[in-house]
This record gives structure tokens, C-alpha cells and sequence, in this order.
């Protein structure tokens, strides 16, 4: 296949999620769990003979959930308890809830009423990191799920069969991490768009059909020769929960930025860290909790040994950004919370940035468009400047 054809079929899943989802289950038969993000590991569902499926926020309007959940809270929110009104999560068989914030516990409780049919899992991970228990925790809530997912499927998981997903799993990091440092290094041309459906294809696709698939990709762009590409380049940081609109990732390179690298969830946060599938796979998944906030850090946990802001700059510097944008959800409380401590440090450093605040109704781009336009030709002067200085 074609890198035009591969990205095409991984466009189609990403963009239609339950459609994939519920055409695989027809022709697999395998249970389809769902689940919130953003730490649940799939492996453990991929081992109970399930497939693991992200649910992701729909494109559509917000229409019969209006009346189920506050205003305030976020699209990503307003948008799942939407779906689950309408019927479209019907065809699940569990779904798999996190609590990294109050809006999530607040759509969960709307989700459980309205799939009284469906099995819906709760699991409090400790969001404190750094604490001499923080590990055990961990490993109890882990194997609270597994024992819940053992229980829909009415027998035992085998500790074998979870290493098995964990390495098809770390094998599908592996790889989109390869492509991000090729997109990093200039050896592969994808845009923001490109990427951001190759993470969120993986959440939602059989693994061993997307590992095929991103074989078959790298294959292809071995052969290939990127040609040099001319703009600011730049750094996207933040959205946590829901992947930002195509719209907006396509209008920055549109006004001429170059996106080189990002933490956002449906980016390098997603797959920055393997587990390790040489010791106690319960143990293994907890450390990957912890280890994975050391990799990128996340405002919705406390951890002692990270902070996001200092990350953030090196971050930058290693992918040789020249500004950032941060892409904020409206009513993301963890965001807003830390968002003034990462402005002051860049403040600080003078390494330029622009806040963007997103909807799930968001409409027109003519005004944020010209905020990105004035803000990339700001960092290209700035840019000349100190290179002329140098």
C-alpha cells in the first residue's frame, strides 16, 4: 500500500471510532470495552481476549445530552454523556472509567444511568506520584480492573497472555515514536493532521492490524526522500482528553508554522512509555503509571520529581521549536489551574507562546487565524533576530 492509501484507511477509523469499532466486533467477535482517558491500559483488556477502544469526542452537535450534565463542563464531557444518550455506546459490553477530574466522575455517573444494560467499571488511580506508596496503590487499582475484566468474561487472565499485550502493545509506541523522531528529524513529511490519525487511529483499532499497517508506513517512507520544509516550527502542547480539531492543526501550517512535536494526549502523551514485560505484569502496568509522568508530565497527577513547565522548555529546545502553542479545552480545570506557571516560565526564559482556548462548538477560524498569523510572524522576527545577534 501507499503512505497515501495507509493514512487514508487510518483517517476513516479515526474519524468514525464506534462505526470501526462495531464493524470489528461483527467480524472478529471479540467484546469491544471502552474507556475513558487517560490512563487505563488497554493491554489488560487486549489479554481478556477484548479489544480496548478510546472513546473520543463525537464531531457532532450536542444536542439530546444538553439536559443530562452542567453548561460548564468541557465538550470532551458533554460530548461522551451526548453519545450515551443517543444510543451510539449501546453496542458496547463494559466501559472503564478514570478520575482525573471532577467533570469525568460527573459524566460517569450520567453514562452508568443511561447504560443500565452495559457493564461500567470505575477505577480511582492515586494522583499523588512520589508517595513510598504510590506504587502499591497502583498495583491494587490494576488489579481491582483485572478482576472485573475476569468477571465479564468468566474466567482468569493469564499472566502470559498479558505480556503478550504488553509487547504488541510497546510494539505500536515503538513505532510511532519512530515516526515522530522521523518527522522531528525532516526524514519524513506528515503534517499535524497526519499524526494526530496515526495516535488516534491506535486507540481505537485492532493492534495487530494497526502494527501491520505502521510497518507497512515505515516501510514505505524508507524508500522515500522528505524534501526541506520552510516555517516557524513549532511546538503544540496540551488537550488532554479529546484530540484538537483537524481545522485548527490545519490552519497552523496553513499561516506557515511547521508542527515538529507536542505532549498532547493524542500525541507523544499517548505512547511515551512502554511497560515492561519481563517482571509481574500487575507490577509492570503500575510502574508505567508512574513512569509515565516522569516522560511527560500531566496536571491532572502530583508528582514531587516533575513539573510540566521545565519539561515543556526542554521539550522545545530538543525539537529545536522556535514558539509554542498551547491548545487549551474550554472548562479543562487541570489545564487552567497550571497553565500561569507554565506562561510565567516561558515568560521568564522570552520563549514566545500563544494560548489558544478550544471548543466543542467552535465555528469560525478567521479570528484565531489571524491570532496565529500575527504570532508566528512575531517568532520568525524574533527568530532572525537572534540568529543575526549570534
Amino acid at each position: 500500500m501507499s503512505i497515501e492509501s495507509i493514512l487514508g484507511t487510518l483517517e476513516w477509523t479515526a474519524e468514525n471510532s464506534l462505526a470501526a469499532a462495531s464493524q470489528w466486533k461483527q467480524a472478529s467477535g471479540r467484546r469491544i470495552v471502552g474507556s475513558f482517558p487517560m490512563h487505563f491500559p488497554g493491554e489488560m483488556a487486549h489479554a481478556a481476549g477484548c479489544t480496548p477502544v478510546i472513546l473520543q469526542e463525537s464531531h457532532e452537535p450536542i444536542t439530546v445530552g444538553h439536559g443530562m450534565i452542567y453548561p460548564f463542563y468541557c465538550g470532551f464531557t458533554r460530548s461522551i454523556v451526548d453519545q450515551a444518550c443517543k444510543g451510539d455506546y449501546d453496542f458496547l459490553d463494559a466501559i472503564m472509567f478514570g478520575d482525573h477530574c471532577v467533570q469525568v466522575l460527573g459524566a460517569a455517573d450520567v453514562v452508568r444511568a443511561k447504560l443500565p444494560n452495559t457493564r461500567v467499571h470505575f477505577y480511582q488511580l492515586i494522583s499523588s506520584m512520589s508517595d513510598p506508596w504510590s506504587l502499591g496503590r497502583a498495583r491494587e487499582t490494576f488489579l481491582n480492573l483485572k478482576e472485573g475484566l475476569e468477571e465479564m468474561i468468566g474466567h482468569s487472565i493469564d499472566d502470559e497472555a498479558m505480556r503478550a499485550s504488553i509487547r504488541l502493545f510497546n510494539r505500536n509506541r515503538q513505532m510511532l515514536r519512530k515516526l515522530y523522531e522521523m518527522r522531528r528529524a525532516g526524514d519524513a513529511r506528515l503534517t499535524a493532521r497526519q499524526m494526530q490519525i496515526l495516535v488516534k487511529s491506535s486507540m481505537i483499532m485492532d493492534k495487530a492490524e494497526h502494527n501491520r499497517l505502521l510497518e507497512e508506513l515505515l516501510a514505505e517512507f524508507d524508500k522515500t526522500r522528505a524534501t526541506a520544509q520552510r516555517g516557524v516550527r513549532v511546538y503544540l502542547s496540551g488537550h488532554f482528553c479529546q484530540a484538537p480539531k483537524t481545522g485548527v492543526l490545519d490552519m497552523i501550517e496553513e499561516c506557515g508554522g511547521i508542527v515538529v512535536d507536542d505532549d498532547l494526549y493524542h500525541g507523544q502523551r499517548f505512547i511515551s512509555t512502554d511497560v515492561d514485560d519481563s517482571i509481574d505484569p500487575l507490577d509492570a502496568l503500575a510502574k508505567w503509571y508512574l513512569e509515565r509522568n516522569l516522560k511527560v508530565p500531566c496536571p491532572t497527577r502530583v508528582d514531587q520529581n516533575a513539573d510540566w513547565e521545565n519539561y515543556l522548555l526542554d521539550a522545545m529546545e530538543r525539537s529545536r521549536a522556535d514558539g509554542m502553542i498551547v491548545l487549551m479545552a474550554k472548562f479543562c480545570e487541570p489545564h487552567m489551574y497550571y497553565y500561569p506557571e507554565i506562561k510565567e516560565a516561558f515568560e521568564k526564559r522570552g520563549v514566545p507562546h500563544l494560548l489558544i482556548e478550544t471548543e466543542h462548538e467552535l465555528n469560525s477560524f478567521e479570528a484565531l487565524r489571524t491570532r496565529v498569523e500575527t504570532f508566528l510572524e512575531v517568532v520568525k522576527r524574533q527568530t532572525a533576530a537572534r540568529r543575526i545577534a549570534a
